[in-house]
């Protein structure tokens, strides 16, 4: 399927583990990171990377590719830290419910009981910021960040933005990503910890931990082993855009290297970072005000990945794509970094990985039990960054969905029953008058026109 509705997206593949019977040897494993790297890196489609897998406490793979500075010619070193993007959401939610567990907040709190933060009268939880169901809009996708996210001003002013445009949907009512959400959740660190946020985090984490390369990162101060980040083009990688870290904050302004990565992978799943309860809370799908369950926890996804249960995240930003992947059924750890931001990121490269190790397995298509002609149609509603409009056409053993302002329809066939259907990372239910589609970072609501 051609994901022409949500290129801009972090999408996954849907639907435990299961081990292949004859796993590759370490250095198989070795030789074939080596290749698909090394062909990425000799196509100029990344600048380096840095990767990282993990099984029963025996390290698989650890190694770094291609170059921290292509203008210097600077390979990049065997601890380098990148910038992790949304990997840092993590962090905040853990952090939050550090404070939840001491008794310092309630994650059924409103928000303005701790911010200045005008919600136009709707309660809004910090459970909702957790889960991004608030129905506040995503900075990112404002048109006024484009000029803001160069400048530095007093984070209050992002706020000040922010409230100026209405709610995507009521809280609780659908699930859009939003970087807004976790802006909000490093004040409210801040305010009840009396805290930086960096701060915060370095004691409550990075210092017990042993985390010692993982940081806040700057605009300004030079770090030893900080890598350079650069963008795909088709004629040549270039260096990334300017970004002030002002603005990405608890949503995603921390940098980290693979070792520290698996570091905190390790205390996160192992009951080093929160207690049992804390834990559950954090890696547990939340679920829509009409008891709806998501796929996403508290900055964490958490379903089955072409059937093997996955705990994860990916980050995108700037010059720099991250992916972190915990396997409870085989106790498997997946870390990729990589200092290029293009079509060959560190998704990518960490499917290859995991499916050297694990077998995939994909939902049996049901017998189609329902007459979608009365689902043809075109539907429309809020998405991450923009409205957008299906036109919904049945056919005998599925339907086409076309995006307005696309030329070639999408087929989807493979029905799952209770009239929901699946395609890649996509599952889209019909009711009499809406069509919901759950993309694992974004659960969709769109009304039949």
């Amino acid at each position: 399927m051609r994901r022409i509705l949500f290129l801009s997206l972090i999408t996954a593949t849907i639907f435990a583990c299961s081990p292949k019977e004859q796993q590759p040897t370490e250095t198989g494993l070795q030789a074939f990171a080596d290749s698909i790297f090394k062909a990425d890196i000799d196509s100029s489609f990344i600048a380096g990377a840095s990767v990282l897998v993990a099984q029963h406490g025996k390290l698989l793979l650890d190694k770094s590719y291609g170059l921290a500075s292509i203008e210097l010619g600077v390979p990049i070193p065997a601890d380098a830290s990148f910038e992790i993007g949304s990997v840092t959401k993590q962090f905040t939610a853990a952090a939050i419910l550090k404070l939840n567990q001491e008794g310092k907040l309630s994650l059924n709190d409103d928000i303005t009981k701790y911010l200045d933060f005008d919600t136009k009268g709707r309660k809004v939880t910090i459970n909702n910021l957790l889960y991004h169901t608030s129905g506040i809009p995503g900075y990112t996708e404002l048109p006024e960040f484009g000029d803001l996210s160069i400048e530095q001003h007093e984070r209050d002013t992002l706020l000040r933005v922010v409230e100026k445009h209405d709610f995507l949907f009521e809280p609780g009512e659908a699930m859009i990503y939003c970087n807004t959400g976790y802006f909000l959740l490093g004040l409210i660190i801040e305010k009840i910890s009396e805290m930086s946020y960096e701060d915060y985090l370095n004691e409550a984490f990075f210092v017990p931990l042993g985390m010692d390369h993982s940081y806040y990162c700057s605009i300004s101060e030079p770090v030893t082993g900080k890598v350079y980040g650069y963008s795909y083009s088709p004629k040549g990688l270039v260096q990334k855009p300017y970004l002030d870290h002002t603005w990405p904050y608890a949503a995603g302004s921390l940098c980290s290297t693979k070792e520290d990565l698996l570091t905190w992978l390790e205390a996160l799943h192992g009951g080093g970072v929160l207690d049992e309860s804390g834990y559950e809370l954090m890696t547990t799908p939340g679920t829509l005000n009409d008891g709806t369950p998501l796929r996403y926890a508290m900055g964490l996804e958490h379903f089955k990945l072409s059937g093997n249960e996955m705990i994860a995240h990916a980050g995108g930003i700037n010059g720099f794509l991250t992916e972190t992947r915990y396997f409870p059924g085989a106790n498997l750890y997946v870390v990729c970094l990589v200092n290029t931001t293009g079509p060959k990121g560190a998704g990518y490269f960490a499917d290859q990985l995991t499916w050297k190790l694990l077998d995939k397995s994909q939902p049996e298509a049901m017998d189609k039990a329902v007459d979608l002609q009365h689902y043809t149609g075109k539907y429309s509603g809020p998405v991450r960054g923009r409205e957008v409009t299906l036109d919904i056409e049945a056919l005998e053993n599925g339907f086409t969905l076309l995006p307005e302002g696309s030329e070639v329809p999408d087929t989807i066939t493979t029905y799952l029953g209770n009239n929901a259907w699946a395609e890649g990372s996509a599952i889209y239910t019909f009711t009499d008058d809406k069509l919901k589609i759950d993309m694992v970072y974004g659960y969709y609501i769109l009304h039949k026109l």
